[in-house]
């Protein structure tokens, strides 16, 4: 009777990958699901009638949905968000303190994002002082940004910073504040408001395709190994065949 004879080394490998193949596969779906269900939730906020500020703050989940304000902005406190790109160009995101008339509530919207192709000179924008309307929705980050250190506290105005932290603004402003990043939509107010949901190239679909492949290359690995294996002992048998001869 043959036996399977893959080898020692052949084996540690298949021990040390298969695991981890296998591991990076179901990651890939699990993240195509999140996503999936992210634009899910999306679209049917988006497709609920808009908030007031006020009713804004009894909502458990406020995530991406709709809100109409009214009030005005305070140009005085505005937050650059660094490193934003756009159609291959650099530039920074606006963010500005929001007061709404009716409820009093303080909202950091961020109004969309502006070109900066020399460090030389500061970004070039404008706050209207008058009361205006405005339309937007709730953002909510899916996790904590990646940072190597964090923005200081003490920076001048307008503030360059490489993550939106809306609680710490309003505790170093002494005012009461809305959690979430609020974001325009299109209109006067607005600079460019093009907000992509997920990164350009990565929906759902695309980490099904991950998938497969790592899902391919686990069962490439045991078919490889199981073929060293037969060969292997094959070999032998042929092997001691010869001696016996």
């Amino acid at each position: 009777m043959t036996r399977f004879r893959p080898g020692i080394a052949p084996t540690l490998v298949v021990l040390a990958l298969l695991p981890l193949l296998v591991f990076l596969g179901f990651w890939q779906l699990s993240r195509g699901e999140q996503k999936r269900a992210l634009l899910d939730s999306y679209a049917e906020r988006q497709a609920a009638a808009p908030l007031t500020a006020g009713q804004l703050l009894n909502v458990e989940q406020p995530a991406f949905r709709r809100v109409q304000l009214r009030g005005h902005l305070d140009g005085q406190h505005s937050l650059l968000l660094d490193n934003r790109m756009r159609d291959g160009q650099v530039g920074v995101e606006l963010l500005q303190p929001f007061q709404d008339q009716a409820s009093g509530q303080w909202l950091l919207l961020n109004r969309g994002w502006l070109p900066w192709p020399s460090r030389h000179t500061p970004p070039v924008f404008s706050t209207a002082q008058q009361t205006m309307d405005v339309q937007a929705w709730v953002y909510e980050s899916p996790g904590a940004p990646f940072q190597l250190h964090a923005d200081p506290l003490d920076a001048p105005w307008p503030r360059l910073v490489t993550t939106v932290e809306p609680a710490k603004l309003w505790a170093e402003l002494g005012r009461e504040g809305f959690a979430d990043e609020i974001r325009i939509a299109p209109g006067p107010a607005a600079y460019q408001a093009d907000w992509p949901l997920i990164s350009t190239g990565m929906g759902p679909e695309k980490h099904t395709a991950y998938a497969v492949q790592w899902f391919a290359m686990a069962l490439a690995l045991i078919g490889l190994y199981l073929y060293l294996g037969w060969h292997n002992a094959r070999e032998k048998r042929h092997g001691n065949g010869h001696q016996s001869a």
